[in-house]
């Protein structure tokens, strides 16, 4: 069954109260944390690769990188519930998010100077009035940070929709909602959410303690679907 087809739709309407009970609740405020801070994160690649480019260039790479990761949300979010079905997808979905939240611990620890050239460039503002916008970084061609965005957006908009799938995998219509709101930030909050994460660094670490219980809930839950295939093949 589609995600958006039709008897989804309706199971999505009928099954709205699952919300309030305490599994939905804790299942949504999950979603929206992971929702919030990978859409903030994709938000400040897309502006740290647009901000090796001229200031006229840069509003056009950053509306290309947020259009990218919409579409590629969208597409993902169709596809996700058909491919956790698959044996063994889901455990190396669990790893990937565990590889995320490394990165994200990294990147958190190595200080907000990147990011608040990724900052400057998305809103076109000297921040840390040092006399220039989004200065400081290498150089480059159109080309390469629109295709640097376009990369970054295909693995950053998969861990999105596989985060928020792991949260509400039992619970089809904060699954729904999730991804639903994962678009919605990405095409037209995503900026103001990067500078939140900037100015409030705590709740990106919120954010990465929920997307590192997923990780791990996925590995878990994952396991215990491949091991019955592997104790076979052995025996």
């Amino acid at each position: 069954m589609s995600l958006f087809s039709s008897e989804a739709i309706m199971n999505f309407i009928y099954g709205f109260e699952e919300i309030f009970t305490p599994e939905g609740f804790t299942a949504l405020m999950q979603v929206i944390g992971i929702d919030l801070v990978l859409a903030g994160d994709n938000a400040i690649v897309i502006g740290l690769a647009a901000a090796g480019l001229p200031k006229e260039q840069r509003a056009k790479a950053i509306l290309v990188g947020i259009i990218a990761a919409t579409v590629m949300r969208i597409g993902f979010a169709l596809a996700t519930t058909q491919l956790l079905q698959i044996v063994g997808l889901l455990l190396a979905g669990g790893i990937l998010l565990l590889w995320v939240c490394w990165k994200m611990w990294r990147e958190l620890r190595e200080g907000h100077g990147d990011d608040n050239r990724a900052e400057e460039a998305l809103t076109g503002q000297d921040l840390n009035a040092d006399g220039s916008v989004a200065g400081g970084g290498p150089r480059k061609t159109f080309r390469q940070a629109a295709t640097q965005i376009v990369v970054a957006d295909v693995s950053m908009s998969l861990d999105n929709v596989l985060a928020v799938a792991g949260a509400a995998k039992d619970h089809p219509t904060v699954l729904i909602i999730g991804l639903m709101l994962s678009i919605a930030l990405m095409g037209f909050a995503a900026s103001f959410i990067a500078r939140l994460l900037n100015k409030y660094s705590w709740i990106a670490y919120i954010g990465l303690a929920i997307i590192l219980y997923v990780a791990l809930k996925m590995m878990w839950e994952g396991w215990h679907e491949v091991e019955p295939v592997i104790l076979g093949a052995l025996g």
